[in-house]
């Protein structure tokens, strides 16, 4: 894997912790968007040494190949991030698989951009880290999501009930799966 790749539009990006700021900017401009998707969050998650902290956490999981995080920036302008793209709980073994997750600048929606990133990494995840299986967990009402799930092939596998705690209640979950 490499800390950088470039779509038509996008530049995605492994951000040390020195790039803290840009990430908080992005988690404060859009905590009202995304908090009714998102699980609580640490009481000092919205503050710079937070980020820190979980850059330089994300980082040196990076390097180890265990977990892969890629801010997503336009081309045109690569100074703020409008999205990310997440690849944790990476198994190998007898699964050989791992969680996606994502989310999107509430200004930046329904642009494709998502859709565009997600498209160019999954191959390339699953090539890089020698994976077969890519899960993502949706909740039933994110409509836009499960849309961007279904247009990459990725398949419904069933409901999972009370999977997670968002928004300080447990939600039901869908999962899918999109296989290498």
């Amino acid at each position: 894997m490499r800390f950088e790749y470039y779509t038509n539009r996008l530049a995605l990006r492994v951000l040390p912790p020195d790039h803290a700021q840009l990430v908080l900017d992005f988690y404060i401009k859009n905590h009202d968007f995304l908090m009714p998707f998102e699980p609580e969050k640490h009481p000092g998650f919205l503050s710079l040494e937070f980020q820190k902290s979980n850059l330089s956490y994300e980082y040196s999981s990076f390097l180890k190949s265990k977990y892969l995080r890629l801010w997503i920036f336009e081309k045109e302008h690569p100074e703020t991030a409008i999205g990310t793209i997440c690849f944790s709980n990476v198994l190998h073994g007898a699964f050989c698989s791992a969680m996606v997750g994502y989310k999107m600048d509430q200004d930046y929606l329904r642009k494709g951009y998502m859709s565009e990133a997600l498209a160019f990494l999954l191959p390339l995840v699953c090539n890089d880290f020698r994976l077969h299986r890519i899960e993502a967990y949706v909740l039933p009402d994110n409509a836009a999501s499960i849309t961007l799930l279904e247009n990459l092939a990725f398949t419904r596998e069933g409901l999972l009930h009370d999977f997670a705690r968002i928004n300080g209640t447990w939600r039901d979950h869908y999962l899918y799966s999109w296989l290498a």
